[in-house]
């Protein structure tokens, strides 16, 4: 850890987010992003001190900013970290030639009835050692950082047998060890019905409740379960069971929900109070207002229906309904192989309907309370991790307006410079932190 303050200094426009550490924001409150002109932040020991004005941080500093590093942020934006909520970062191999095949007609179920989809990569990850996947899923993490995220989440369910489900939850560990970023687990041994159980799919659920669960909570190396709720892979009521299984165990429900069809999955996650529930391209009206109604966290996820030319979630309508919504890459080999968080605010405007001011919250503190962690990240105030992106560009509008663009210049992790000049630090190229 740096000994030394750290003193950003007069950004164009500083993006506070203040005051939503307790629960995340929604509708018209999703646009209150708190700005300061000409904003400076001082950082000691890891954690923000001071985020006002260049002139009431100075006078509160006094002479101590000669101990200070100072990062001239003139004429830029700075924000909290982006926080990536719903990532699949931890797998080998890759399914490019899945693309083509989409290309030329093949929807995502043919493709995973016919072997591909999460059965290739499932494939692929009991193949590899974990040496080979950590060197693989690093790379990807080393990229997510200089697209400014300093906090992903990461799902298992690419082993779906207890010795390969821990074995990527334990590189997930690794890579929190390791990494600058910081690497949240989720446990999501139902992400698909292996072949050898097709016929008989609820025994494969019993084997998640009985063996695999108890096993990954004994261990601590998840926070949250997961299910892939959906038609041909698990029921509502499968799910249910799943997901309670998991609370009895301390692992708190996450839900992957109407992605293809509707399902109930939004019912489910608000019956159920899951921290979130994802995906939801043809969640229902009555599941969105159920959602609504228990602050069930919509993590949108619009680089999936992006790149599998469907039609992405309606986040207008979410936002609208006062569902708290956040964005997420869904960074995966199969439907979303992407680590632009950016890219995902740009086509949550494009696509989804959202104002700039919108996907930027749903990136940071609403993000943040999709993996519990409101009250650390997610937000620039005192007390919080001095986690702070800065971009290239003058306001919030114009990084929406610029789409598809590189503008990450300087990332800050916990009080550390990681990316400085668009460019990776040692930090983050080195074997360790």
């Amino acid at each position: 850890m740096n000994s030394k303050p750290l003193l950003i200094r007069q950004a164009r426009q500083l993006v506070t987010l203040k005051g939503s550490s307790d629960a995340p924001l929604r509708g018209k409150d999703m646009e209150a992003l708190q700005i300061v002109e000409d904003g400076s932040v001082w950082i000691e020991e890891g954690i923000i001190r001071l985020a006002d004005q260049d002139e009431a941080v100075l006078r509160q500093v006094g002479d101590r900013v000669r101990e200070a590093e100072v990062i001239d942020a003139t004429g830029c934006l700075v924000t909290p970290g982006l926080v990536d909520p719903h990532t699949h970062l931890v797998f080998a191999g890759s399914r490019e030639n899945e693309f083509e095949m989409r290309l030329k007609g093949s929807t995502y179920m043919e493709i995973m009835n016919a072997g591909g989809g999460i059965h290739a990569t499932t494939s692929a990850t009991q193949k590899a050692d974990r040496d080979q996947i950590f060197r693989e899923s690093r790379k990807r993490l080393n990229q997510f950082v200089t697209h400014g995220v300093t906090t992903v989440e990461a799902k298992s369910g690419y082993g779906l047998t207890l010795e390969h489900e821990l074995k990527q939850l334990e590189v997930a560990k690794e890579l929190d060890r390791d990494h600058p970023v910081d690497v949240i687990s989720t446990f999501m041994g139902a992400h698909a019905v292996p072949a050898a159980y097709k016929d008989r799919p609820d025994d494969f659920v019993d084997q998640v409740i009985e063996e695999m669960i108890p096993e990954v909570a004994r261990r601590k190396i998840a926070e949250f379960n997961d299910v892939f709720c959906e038609r041909g892979v698990f029921t509502p009521e499968q799910s249910r069971r799943i997901l309670e299984a998991g609370r009895k165990h301390g692992l708190l429900p996450k839900i992957h929900a109407d992605e293809i069809e509707p399902c109930g999955g939004a019912e489910l996650a608000a019956e159920l109070g899951a921290v979130s529930a994802d995906h939801l391209l043809q969640a229902s009206e009555e599941g969105i207002q159920r959602m609504a109604e228990k602050g069930v966290v919509a993590v949108l996820l619009p680089g999936t229906a992006f790149f599998l030319m469907a039609e992405s979630a309606d986040g207008r309508k979410m936002v609208d309904a006062g569902v708290p919504v956040a964005l997420s890459t869904d960074c995966n080999p199969g439907s979303s192989p992407t680590v632009s968080l950016p890219l995902m605010m740009n086509l949550g405007c494009l696509k989804m309907g959202m104002t700039p001011a919108e996907v930027l919250t749903a990136s940071t503190i609403n993000a943040a309370h999709a993996i519990r962690r409101g009250h650390e990240i997610g937000s620039v105030e005192p007390g919080k991790k001095a986690d702070l992106t800065i971009f290239d560009v003058s306001n919030y509008m114009s990084l929406q307006y610029r789409y598809g663009s590189h503008h990450v210049n300087t990332v800050i992790k916990n009080g550390q410079v990681v990316v400085r000049n668009g460019e990776p630090s040692p930090a983050v190229t080195s074997a360790s932190y």
